[in-house]
């Protein structure tokens, strides 16, 4: 089924579970994406960190057929439209129409002083530059002049020996999101937005699906034209030890996100404002064990908001709970060392729900 075909009028829809790309060296990817393939989840992603996100995904779909590669995210800002629709492009055709290209614009300090490229008013760049993509890709598949001329890029030139063999349809566009203002600028050119781990399903139902179907209704787009992934913190383990490591993680992580401005609009929405003015000043306090310590700040109110923490055989039924028929994928954020086949069953379960197709706003 085409990624835009997900939701239908009056259809069931159930969560579909993309796993996280955790090996980096050829061999590893390989025999990890088989591993997600095999035990059934819809997607495997990787992020731009340490590593390139786009060559794991060129040797995991050279080894794998059905199951969905994608980028969650790949930092567009750092790269021209231009670089980016010929990685994209090849991916897809590498994977015989498989590839999900998740975009971001990263923060301004990386984008300028890591990459050393230009940074301005990013949401209108990054609206821009999928419009740049697209207009890219419809001139190598469908053999549409290349005209594209905007504020920020400029796209005219493509003459026969650079333009590459088309592919049958081109690859999804998903964007990563936190404010209002670059949700709805996915609702306008994506075909799907990407939250942050960083969420709450009250900051998604009043912030997040509401901006989106403002930019939807910008474009005289559907709710159905764009897929909803959330990515979602979970604390959970099969015993007290595995359960302790667990939680103390993931409220070190959401201590981490917490205390970065870029979040202060979900702070507030929850009522957690001077929770983050602390956390701000201990990140820049020159304790020792600062990174320790931030996690300690995290309440169990705070971490039961921004996390599912629950025991395996409750996980799939509480994120059901919580977020059924709001998002349309959902990816585990754990950051602690966790069994593999300790989630098999959980996709297996949530795959398995269904509910009514998410309605429009």
């Amino acid at each position: 089924m085409d990624e835009r075909d997900i939701h239908s009028a009056g259809a069931e829809v159930a969560v579909r579970v993309d796993a996280r790309l955790g090996a980096y060296d050829p061999q590893g990817v390989i025999a990890e994406a088989r591993q997600c393939e095999d035990a059934g989840y819809a997607g495997y992603l990787s992020a731009e960190a340490a590593h390139d996100p786009l060559l794991p995904l060129a040797v995991a779909a050279t080894h794998t057929r059905r199951i969905q590669l994608g980028t969650a995210i790949a930092v567009a800002l750092a790269r021209s439209p231009m670089q980016m629709a010929y990685a994209a492009h090849e991916l897809q055709a590498y994977s015989g129409g498989r590839f999900i290209l998740g975009l971001g614009s990263q923060v301004k300090a990386h984008i300028q002083h890591r990459y050393s490229m230009p940074w301005s008013r990013p949401a209108a760049r990054m609206r821009e530059y999928i419009m740049a993509v697209k207009a890219i890709w419809a001139n190598w598949d469908a053999a549409e002049p290349l005209d594209f001329r905007g504020e920020f890029y400029h796209h005219t030139l493509m003459t026969p020996f650079f333009c590459p063999p088309p592919n049958p349809t081109p690859p999804p566009i998903y964007l990563a999101a936190v404010g209002e203002q670059m949700t709805r600028v996915a609702g306008e050119v994506a075909d799907g937005v990407l939250t942050h781990g960083l969420n709450t399903e009250r900051y998604l139902r009043e912030v997040t699906l509401p901006a989106l179907d403002a930019g939807l209704r910008r474009a005289g787009r559907q709710r159905d034209e764009v897929v909803v992934s959330y990515l979602g913190f979970i604390a959970t383990g099969r015993d007290d030890q595995e359960f302790a490591v667990a939680t103390r993680r993931v409220r070190e992580r959401i201590g981490f996100y917490a205390s970065t401005p870029a979040y202060r609009g979900i702070m507030d929405l929850h009522g957690w404002s001077d929770l983050q003015q602390e956390l701000v000043t201990l990140v820049r306090s020159d304790h020792q064990d600062k990174w320790e310590r931030i996690g300690e700040c995290i309440s169990d109110e705070v971490l039961n908001t921004f996390a599912v923490v629950a025991e395996p055989r409750a996980v799939a039924n509480e994120i059901w709970r919580r977020f059924g028929g709001l998002v349309d994928r959902f990816s585990f954020y754990t950051p602690y060392d966790t069994d593999f086949d300790m989630w098999t069953p959980i996709v297996a379960e949530l795959q398995q729900h269904s509910a009514p197709a998410v309605a429009t706003l």
